[in-house]
């Protein structure tokens, strides 16, 4: 079954690994909370093994629309904040919505992102994700100026129906489509479009799609850089689109330089809705080359794999509510019959979904696109009567906050129509929170309106086997979310 090589290559990993547990047992048992037996530390357990502790059982795949047994466990035993050993660091887990909410709040003041040190190998150390404080508020500021300025635009606006158009038309005497790889494909176009200029149909974007999904693949794979391994891929994907990314700019720079200026040697101007993303980006002179790169690529995973994502989750979520199915046709139905005849959307229309907004909500409150994010205590901090010492992790867990039944009645169940209460609003954190609030959370529901505006008036869908969505951490459906697709009755042309 193994080649001499690998025989020898797994005995030396098991040999090291062995080595290793032996080592860090003993370090291990320093990093027990003793010295904080005097301090309410919550309760809750450490785990057995040497520098992991209990991070196997946090990852273990799970439906995104439930806790998963460790937090079920956990929380039922120890109560909604307990204390583990995770990610190779003591840590205070939180299923809490006042505590999330405070460490969210407090950035760079009491606690400070702390991701796993394999994540920068794959990301690159100027990503949002990692930065902190004034380098942060720089490169955020950058996106949020680009999301503001894109999700009302005419053109934005028409590339994203035209790419829908065209998904849907795909499908014309299709009895079933593999769903997840449709919505990956359709998210990775626009955002290449819109931010590259790079037609969907070009060879350079099937090669863009591929290095991103090898490089999704290394974010739960272990961070072994040897040739060959998941990580190793996704290293080397994130290279090849970092390349890919510095490239275009170059040539978009020489261009603009050939082509910016008018007769008279000044330089043209472009009206606002006309001027691309590199050409805004390059414009930065207080960014370098590497900071504009890593922009794109914080942009172009973020639109790509989030949204895809939390299409694929409204599309399984709505399979299994017939009745949520009919209402967003009514709504769309309505917003069709208002326009002339196939007179494209626009902004006014997205504002009039209303209901498709409540579903898009209640499918990140259920489906949890993010379960968590990593942080750290800069000191100790006391919240109410719960310590956290410095230098400790800390996780919030938004899954925990979002099937909370002293906070949502029923919290398992998909029900939209909770949403009309708007304080629902302040017991869910889908898109995190305080200063680190995904900046592309409102883009992503412009496109999700759109997508359901002609994919309710035109299919209805049955899920085709008992897929479903499964946390890895990332969101992910093991069989490609297939779907045996018909068209709508009273399809509106």
């Amino acid at each position: 079954m193994f080649g001499p090589f690998t025989t020898t290559l797994l005995l030396a990993l098991l040999f090291g690994l062995t080595f290793a547990s032996l080592l860090l047992k003993k370090l291990f048992a320093k990093q027990e909370p003793q010295q904080y037996e005097h301090q309410n530390l919550p309760h809750g357990s450490m785990g057995w093994l040497p520098f992991l502790g209990e991070t196997l059982a946090f990852l273990k795949p799970h439906k995104s629309n439930s806790l998963g047994s460790f937090l079920q466990k956990r929380c039922f035993r120890y109560g909604k904040v307990f204390k583990s050993h995770l990610f190779g660091s003591p840590a205070i887990v939180s299923c809490d919505l006042e505590l999330n909410m405070f460490i969210l709040q407090n950035e760079d003041k009491l606690f400070q992102t702390s991701y796993p040190k394999a994540i920068h190998g794959i990301l690159g150390k100027y990503s949002l994700l990692l930065v902190s404080g004034d380098l942060h508020k720089k490169l955020r500021n950058v996106i949020v100026g680009f999301i503001s300025s894109s999700k009302s635009k005419s053109n934005f606006l028409q590339c994203v129906e035209k790419l829908l158009i065209s998904m849907f038309e795909s499908w014309n005497d299709r009895e079933q489509v593999s769903f997840f790889k449709e919505a990956k494909t359709f998210t990775l176009s626009l955002m290449v479009k819109q931010l590259l200029n790079i037609e969907p149909g070009e060879p350079q974007a099937s090669q863009i799609l591929e290095d991103f999904e090898t490089y999704m693949k290394g974010f739960v794979s272990l961070p072994i850089y040897i040739p060959g391994t998941s990580y190793f891929k996704a290293v080397k994907a994130r290279e090849r689109l970092a390349s890919t990314v510095k490239d275009l700019m170059k040539e978009r720079a020489a261009l603009k330089g050939e082509a910016g200026l008018t007769d008279d040697g000044h330089e043209e101007e472009l009206e606002e809705d006309e001027e691309e993303f590199l050409d805004a980006i390059l414009a930065k002179e207080n960014l370098n080359e590497e900071e504009k790169m890593s922009i794109v690529l914080d942009i172009l995973l973020g639109g790509y794999e989030t949204t895809a994502t939390l299409m694929a989750l409204i599309v399984y979520f709505i399979g299994h509510a017939p009745h949520v199915f009919q209402r967003l046709k009514e709504e769309h139905q309505s917003i069709r019959e208002s326009k002339k005849g196939k007179e494209p959307l626009n902004w006014e229309d997205y504002k009039k979904m209303e209901f498709t907004y409540h579903v898009t909500c209640e499918a990140m409150r259920c489906g949890n696109v993010v379960k968590f994010v990593h942080r750290k205590a800069l000191q100790d901090v006391k919240f109410k009567e719960i310590f956290i010492p410095s230098g400790w992790k800390v996780l919030p867990i938004f899954t925990g906050v979002h099937f909370d039944q002293s906070l949502h009645e029923k919290p398992l169940e998909f029900n939209p129509w909770r949403w009309t209460d708007k304080e629902m609003r302040k017991k869910v954190t889908p898109f995190g929170g305080g200063p680190r609030l995904c900046p592309g959370a409102e883009l992503a529901k412009v496109v999700i309106g759109f997508f359901l505006h002609h994919l309710v008036l035109k299919y209805r869908w049955k899920i085709k086997t008992d897929d479903l969505p499964l946390a890895y951490p990332y969101v992910e459906f093991r069989r490609g979310l297939i779907l045996e697709i018909e068209p709508a009755e009273d399809t509106i042309e």
